[in-house]
C-alpha cells in the first residue's frame, strides 16, 4: 500500500534565470509591448509588470528609459548585423551578386522589426548613448561593405561619403518599405542601382 506522501505531487522546481537569459527575456517582452502597444509603453514599471518581475530586476539591467531604449536599438543591430554577415559569407563573390545580399539583407531586417525601430530612435532622439552606438554600428556596416566591395572596385575605391550616402538611402528606402510607402521589392531594386552606381563610379 502506498504512503500518502508517495502520493503527493512534487511542484515542479522554479528555474532561476541567467542574467544573460533574463535580459533576453526582457528585450522579447519590450518589443512585443512595442508592437502591440506603441513605444510610448516602454517605460520600465510597465516593463517589470508585463516581464511579472521587480522592478528593481528592471533597473538593473538597463538603469534608465534610455537605457531600455538604447539596448533594444543594439539588440536590432545585433541580428542585422548577424543576418548580414551570414548573407556575405554565402554570396557569389561578384558585384551583382555582393550587391544584392547587402540590399536584400538590410531591407529585410528592417522589415522584420521595422515597424518598432522608428519609435525607439524617436524616443531617443538627441541621446547622447544613441549617438555613441549609432556611430559604431554605421561605421563597422561601412567598413563591411568597403571589405565585401573592394574586389569590383577601380583602384581609387570607394570615397566614404559614398558610403554614408548608400547608409542614408538604405535606411530611407527600408523604413519607407516598412510604413507600406513602397514595396520591400522597390527597396531592394533601389537599394541595389545605388550600390552598383557607387561602384561603377570607382571606375570612372
Amino acid at each position: 500500500m502506498s504512503s500518502r506522501s508517495e502520493d503527493r505531487q512534487i511542484p515542479a522546481k522554479r528555474v532561476r534565470l541567467s542574467r544573460e537569459q533574463r535580459h533576453r527575456q526582457l528585450l522579447d517582452v519590450a518589443w512585443r509591448l512595442a508592437r502591440e502597444e506603441g513605444t510610448d509603453a516602454l517605460t520600465l514599471p510597465r516593463l517589470a509588470e508585463e516581464a511579472g518581475i521587480t522592478k528593481p530586476v528592471i533597473y538593473d539591467h538597463f538603469g534608465t528609459r534610455n537605457g531600455l531604449l538604447t539596448a533594444l536599438y543594439q539588440d536590432f543591430d545585433a541580428r542585422q548585423t548577424k543576418v548580414i554577415d551570414a548573407a556575405l559569407t554565402a554570396r557569389e563573390p561578384t558585384l551583382d551578386g555582393t550587391a544584392k545580399v547587402i540590399a536584400a539583407s538590410y531591407v529585410e531586417c528592417v522589415l522584420a522589426q521595422g515597424r518598432e525601430i522608428p519609435g525607439v530612435l524617436a524616443g531617443l532622439a538627441g541621446s547622447p548613448e544613441l549617438e555613441t552606438v549609432k556611430r559604431d554600428y554605421q561605421l563597422a556596416f561601412i567598413e563591411k561593405c568597403r571589405k565585401a566591395l573592394a574586389p569590383c572596385t577601380g583602384p581609387k575605391g570607394i570615397a566614404q561619403s559614398s558610403f554614408w550616402a548608400m547608409l542614408g538611402a538604405a535606411d530611407a528606402l527600408s523604413h519607407a518599405a516598412a510604413s507600406d510607402a513602397i514595396t520591400a521589392d522597390q527597396a531592394r531594386a533601389e537599394l541595389y542601382e545605388i550600390i552598383t552606381a557607387m561602384v561603377g563610379r570607382s571606375h570612372g
